[in-house]
């Protein structure tokens, strides 16, 4: 019975509750494979709106304050929107605002982690390689760029049409995706989209490209909810984001 009188709860450091799209199955996985003791993940799924600006995000807002209801009933001590695209199509006043104001606690996004973990590694140029359209990598080079970093190249698998197939990519394909987007000018290589597998190759590109810092939608979304909820573990094997910062 003392060995009992030891443990603790599930999440006992921190609840996290995360939004991700319907059709997503990897965000859940990835963050549930990093997590260090103490710290459970919690999802709830939102629709994903191809134009949200179309109504005022009026539509957006109504499915996000839902999938927060559901989040809040769990108790979470933070909420994360995993979508990548939603976040940037959506102005981060609008989308944490939200979040924060229904649910009651912090909150952080996708976009927003992108531009913290960027902006902790020091990086203004990046390689972006995503599995979208290039329409959608455009409207994505377009925020970053709105946010003082400079996309020097870009690669596509023109799945956007396709989302259920993102997550089924395999990690070579992955890897060799990221590595295209490689090139003298860009300090860091960006691999967007929370649904497209990234944490098994990450730390071997870093290798590969002598150290040069790879992130994900995925290793930044958790290192910045992870740090926002107190956490400071540096876990290895993910990239130096979650080593150094």
């Amino acid at each position: 019975m003392h060995q009992l009188s030891n443990l603790k709860p599930a999440g006992w450091r921190a609840r996290i509750g995360v939004i991700v799209p319907p059709s997503n199955t990897t965000n859940e996985t990835e963050f549930n494979r990093m997590k260090p003791e103490g710290i459970s993940f919690h999802f709830t799924r939102s629709p994903i709106h191809r134009n949200p600006a179309a109504d005022g995000f009026k539509t957006m807002m109504a499915d996000l304050q839902s999938a927060v209801s559901d989040l809040k009933a769990c108790n979470v001590d933070l909420m994360a929107y995993g979508c990548t695209a939603g976040s940037m199509a959506c102005p981060q006043e609008i989308l944490i605002g939200t979040m924060e104001k229904h649910g009651s606690v912090g909150a952080v996004s996708t976009a927003g982690s992108i531009i913290a973990a960027l902006t902790a590694l020091g990086i203004t140029k990046i390689g972006m390689a995503t599995p979208y359209s290039d329409e959608t990598n455009e409207h994505e080079k377009e925020f970053l760029e709105r946010h003082g970093f400079s996309v020097v190249k870009m690669a596509v698998l023109q799945l956007s049409r396709q989302i259920q197939q993102v997550s089924r990519v395999p990690p070579s394909k992955v890897y060799s995706h990221a590595l295209s987007v490689d090139c003298p000018d860009a300090e860091a290589i960006l691999i967007c989209c929370t649904d497209f597998g990234t944490i098994d190759v990450i730390a071997g590109l870093e290798e590969k490209l002598g150290g040069k810092p790879v992130i994900s939608s995925n290793t930044a979304s958790f290192w910045h909810s992870l740090r926002k909820a107190g956490g400071k573990d540096k876990i290895p094997g993910y990239g130096k984001l979650l080593i150094d910062f």
